[in-house]
């Protein structure tokens, strides 16, 4: 991309803007949704010419800079209840000593409303901060009625103290919308677009294109792992089931799946991929992709199946209905129904490798990293110029 290619910050102000990312384990990119778009937003803006700080928690990269980015690695408590905040406190602690010494951000990206009560200390900066909401959190299972109070509670901080809130569905627009009276700037995720399977990672790995059928999740019950499994084996498909994924604080989750799976031979569990090359060749190659996310929004795991041409089933709510379409995906809310839909598959692969043509075509065409990027960096320069502010995000 090049310099300035956005018309955005650069040429607007005639030095580089410095912009933090925080709230997310960093990069480079290992773990999930947020992770990855920092990582394809950050690296597009440092390309613009733009300072771009990522906090990191987790392993360190050898190097103090990743695709133009600058990392600052931070601990964090390696406990569900407070990895997340614990790090991105320290991580304000440091943008404050930081803007104490004349060397801190302009603009600030907050992903996670779980960020939210730390939001203040950033406004004391002057720091104007955006913060991307994600999905809604208080409806996962794996958080007790403390941690959905909390959850509920952090959205509404979001809206207090952010100068703009992003929305990467319009589904969360809305609920933001009725919920709060609250607006928000829509950004979906980008899709990675694949035009071939890498037949010898699949090989490798024991499976051929067209193969078998592909779920993967995190191992949490709003994902539907469990329904997944269980529509398979009410299934009388012939092509195995593989399952990619796991979840730390999950163990008894994990323990139903796999019971639910029995021993059934068709059923293989290879748990976490962290080879992106085989991960991409396995999606490419699925004959069905299985997405059972229910609480999310835009989700990356689905755009990247889209982007590798992979016919998807999808659990039939507005944010899937929203990325896929009429013509991109099939949905299931049961395992009877799921179970229809993967024979279909198994009896027509033609009709399925039409939905998956379908899918990566809507994904080239509506989920694209520059056009992600593009407006971000207009966020950036409509928050560091003041255009942007809580009285945007509550108009009323």
């Amino acid at each position: 991309m090049a310099k300035g290619s956005h018309g955005g910050l650069e040429q607007r102000w005639g030095s580089k803007v410095r912009i933090a990312m925080v709230g997310t384990r960093g990069v480079p990119a290992r773990y999930g949704g947020f992770e990855t778009a920092v990582e394809e937003i950050g690296k597009r803006l440092a390309a613009d010419g733009h300072e771009v700080m990522v906090y990191c928690r987790g392993e360190r990269h050898p190097e103090p800079e990743y695709l133009g980015m600058r990392l600052i690695h931070l601990p964090a408590i390696e406990k569900k209840v407070a990895e997340t905040l614990s790090h991105t406190g320290l991580s304000v602690a440091h943008a404050f000593r930081r803007k104490m010494a004349r060397e801190g951000a302009d603009v600030a990206l907050l992903f996670n409303a779980a960020n939210a009560p730390l939001l203040p200390v950033l406004r004391t900066l002057r720091v104007p901060v955006a913060t991307h909401v994600d999905g809604l959190e208080w409806k996962r299972t794996k958080w007790s009625g403390t941690g959905q109070r909390y959850y509920r509670a952090a959205e509404a901080m979001a809206v207090r103290w952010s100068d703009a809130l992003i929305a990467d569905a319009v589904g969360i627009q809305d609920y933001y919308r009725e919920k709060f009276g609250a607006e928000s700037v829509f950004i979906p995720y980008g899709a990675p677009i694949l035009t071939s399977t890498d037949t010898a990672k699949l090989a490798e790995a024991g499976y051929e294109p067209g193969g078998y059928h592909l779920v993967v999740a995190r191992f949490e019950p709003e994902n539907h792992v469990h329904l997944a499994v269980e529509g398979y084996r009410r299934s009388r498909a012939e092509k195995p089931l593989v399952v990619v994924g796991s979840a730390p604080y999950a163990d008894a989750y994990t323990e139903r799946v796999k019971e639910l799976a029995g021993d059934d031979p068709r059923i293989t569990f290879l748990g976490g991929v962290w080879d992106q090359d085989l991960l991409d060749a396995l999606y490419a190659g699925a004959l069905t992709y299985v997405h059972g996310h229910s609480v999310g929004g835009t989700n990356p795991s689905l755009l990247r199946a889209m982007g590798a041409g992979a016919s998807v089933l999808a659990f039939d709510v507005n944010f899937n209905r929203e990325v896929l379409g009429d013509e991109a995906g099939r949905y299931f809310a049961d395992a009877a129904t799921l179970a229809e839909r993967i024979e279909a598959a198994e009896a027509d692969p033609g009709a399925a490798a039409d939905r998956g043509d379908a899918a990566r075509k809507r994904a080239a065409e509506r989920y694209v990293w520059d056009d992600v990027a593009a407006a971000y960096e207009k966020l950036c320069a409509d928050l560091v110029e003041r255009r942007l502010t809580r009285k945007t995000v509550r108009p009323k």
